[in-house]
């Protein structure tokens, strides 16, 4: 493999050249933890006046283009992107704090203005970024200016974090320093190793050698530059390569899409994927980031067609891993992750929507029984997920063969071996409010449903999007002094606005509220209180063995 690599510092670099990153890439993700160490590297060249090297850049060289007199290499970047698009937003920091008054700082501005933003009629920038559909990045290049109502996903939040966190490294700079030598600093003391490759055919692989022992690259990126050069390497069909490469930037643009506001999950999905891509035996565990990455490349072989399918296995499974943790009543059931391979496996299968029901209901039933109300930790039955999950994605089992099976998972967590009396419900609030809410949610469905009515979705969404314990109201309060202040039965819920309202207020003070809470089980316990103008240890212990007898009923077998 010939390469020319060349050590640049960052003034060389972006010198001559317009930087983009296709959609098939990662969304920006870099966290307050990777600009910091940015920003130290800063101060440190800055301190020593020796020349820093910051990373090596993979890049595929694309085209040229004129703009007035000049002409640019327009270049992709493959690897380190995410290190680019914060110098870049850096220098608009920069740029923004220096003054217009001083002819050598006005200079500076204008110069700066015009590397980051090209003067042609496209108003092309020096970085054009990927999922960029909000034009968070674009716009904050443009004007200066963020706005925090556009952002849609983790990428635009990202991006807005590093705009405020650059210009408080900026003026914090110019507490002991001049921006006259922030910006030399970054130009001249900062350096990279900078691979610019003509040959889409060997770029990938550049970046597979550069970064097989780098931490910093997630392995599913990793993978998917695996299966992009595998396509130039196992293949001498021109036309095949092309349709190939083209179908897999399709399916790459759409994980890195699905993923969205959880860039987190690509690896979980990636885990699972490579666990269901085994064909050799049966698993007991579910497989490393690393080993299932080395699994999907071994199935997917040396055809196009084979590796194609691969990746379009993969985008499913991160579909369907989103879909799973999108849903917020599924969180509680869902947290261990043996479970969630079990549910994704279920979902993957396609079965009709009416055995799909069954299935997640029976999954769901069993495995929040186990985990939720029998409060196992992740070391429970991790084996008995695994192998079931596995064979309902191999198709080796059937609907009625799988029900047996969860049924037989949770046969050693029975309802009643796992609720042991009224003493188990005396301290639901600490530790326990993530599954507290998914039940009374389930209580409510329940209480609804008896009077012919809907849910109140409005007033549960609220709850949803917030953590749970700012949704759990003390019906007598917390600074009461009761014993069973936090008995399931003195706990009840409500938006966290209206929660937190309360405050410290008696029950009577807040039967009102309750009563027009839209919350069946809330307005349950408002007009009880409206009755007797109180909430004694008698009401509590009722409403607790009301609820107990619907938990038993709903999570048994």
């Amino acid at each position: 493999m010939q390469l020319n690599p060349m050590h640049l510092t960052v003034a060389k670099l972006l010198d001559g050249r317009l930087f983009r990153i296709p959609e098939y890439q990662r969304a920006y993700s870099w966290q307050k933890k990777q600009r910091a160490d940015l920003f130290k590297d800063i101060q440190e060249a800055h301190n020593s006046g020796r020349e820093h090297f910051m990373a090596t850049i993979v890049a595929l060289s694309r085209d040229t283009k004129a703009i007035g007199a000049d002409e640019y290499k327009i270049v992709e970047l493959v690897d380190g992107q995410q290190r680019i698009t914060t110098i870049v937003v850096l220098l608009k920091a920069i740029e923004q704090a220096l003054s217009a008054d001083d002819k050598q700082t006005a200079k500076m501005k204008a110069d700066l203005s015009e590397l980051l933003l090209k003067s042609d009629d496209h108003e092309m920038i020096l970085l054009q970024t990927n999922h960029d559909s909000s034009s968070v990045f674009k716009d904050y290049i443009k004007t200066g200016e963020v706005s925090e109502d556009e952002r849609s996903t983790s990428a635009d939040q990202n991006l807005i974090d590093a705009a405020k966190e650059c210009a408080r490294f900026v003026e914090n700079w110019q507490q002991n320093d001049s921006l006259i030598e922030l910006y030399g600093t970054i130009r001249n003391r900062l350096s990279v190793i900078f691979h610019e490759i003509a040959d889409e055919a060997i770029v990938y692989r550049v970046f597979e050698v550069l970064n097989s022992r780098g931490l910093d690259v997630k392995w599913i990126d990793k993978t998917k530059s695996q299966l992009m050069a595998s396509i130039f390497e196992y293949s001498n069909d021109q036309k095949g390569q092309v349709d190939g490469l083209h179908e897999m930037h399709t399916i790459w643009k759409a994980i890195y899409q699905n993923l969205g506001l959880r860039q987190d999950l690509g690896d979980e999905a990636l885990r699972f994927a490579g666990t269901f891509a085994k064909s050799d035996e049966d698993p007991r565990k579910i497989l490393s980031e690393e080993k299932a990455s080395q699994e999907i490349q071994r199935v997917a072989g040396r055809e196009i067609k084979t590796l194609i399918g691969c990746a379009s296995d993969l985008q499913r499974t991160v579909k369907v891993v989103k879909q799973l943790h999108d849903n917020p009543r599924l969180r509680a059931p869902a947290k261990i992750l043996h479970a969630r391979f079990l549910a994704v496996a279920i979902l993957l299968r396609k079965f009709d929507k009416a055995k799909e029901k069954e299935l997640l209901n029976a999954w769901e039933r069993v495995t929040f029984r186990i985990f939720g109300l029998g409060d196992a930790d992740a070391r429970n039955k991790i084996a008995d997920y695994v192998m079931l999950g596995f064979a309902v994605h191999k198709k080796t089992i059937s609907v009625s063969e799988i029900l047996d099976a969860i049924l037989e998972i949770g046969e050693d967590y029975q309802i009643d071996d796992v609720i042991t009396g009224p003493k188990y419900w005396d301290e639901c609030y600490k530790g326990w409010t993530e599954e507290l809410r998914y039940v009374l949610f389930r209580y409510d469905e329940h209480l609804a449903a008896n009077v012919g009515e809907e849910i109140n979705a409005l007033q549960w969404e609220k709850i949803w999007q917030n953590d749970a314990s700012s949704s759990i109201e003390h019906i007598v309060p917390q600074n009461s002094g009761r014993s069973d202040i936090h008995n399931i039965g003195n706990l009840t819920m409500l938006p966290p606005k209206v929660n937190s309202s309360l405050g410290g207020k008696s029950p009577s003070e807040k039967a009102e509220r309750y009563t027009d809470s839209g919350l069946r089980g809330t307005i349950q316990v408002g007009k009880e209180i409206t009755k007797s103008q109180k909430w004694t240890k008698a009401d509590v212990a009722r409403r607790r063995d009301e609820i107990e007898a619907f938990v038993k009923d709903e999570w048994a077998d």
